[in-house]
């Protein structure tokens, strides 16, 4: 396991014993955790995500902290929108799907406004970092 691994185990063991939250970065924020298909492998993947909500539905952004890449679970999202979505003790299946402009960038200012870090991901990379909304399924 490598170390981004070892700091998510930890944090989806510390959400999930503490109702939905967790200390260090993420202290005093939203955060969910995001169940994906593997788009290559096919197996369950969990990782916290910081989320804002927009009326119903929950926004999360595959900022991978500003890195010139997408982070993995965008591409599983990609492959298998069918998600599941931990927020507090409550788990749910929703469908994730890609935020277009002028929308995109709405939500993502609304991210910005909660964790202005993410304005920081934005200026360390030259790709649009993608928006996604999740819209949890009846």
């Amino acid at each position: 396991m490598n170390n981004q691994n070892d700091r998510n185990k930890a944090i989806i063991e510390e959400f999930r014993a503490n109702a939905g939250k967790v200390g260090g970065f993420f202290a005093g924020k939203t955060l969910l955790l995001l169940h994906t298909t593997g788009a290559r492998s096919g197996h369950e993947r969990i990782n916290p995500v910081a989320y804002v909500a927009d009326g119903d539905r929950l926004v999360v952004i595959a900022s991978k902290g500003g890195a010139p890449t997408h982070p993995d679970w965008y591409y599983n999202i990609l492959a298998n929108p069918l998600v599941s979505v931990e927020v507090g003790t409550e788990k749910f299946q929703a469908r994730a799907a890609l935020a277009s402009e002028p929308e995109r960038t709405r939500l993502y200012s609304r991210m910005v406004e909660m964790m202005p870090g993410f304005a920081d991901y934005q200026r360390k990379t030259t790709r649009v970092i993608p928006v996604i909304v999740l819209t949890r399924l009846k």
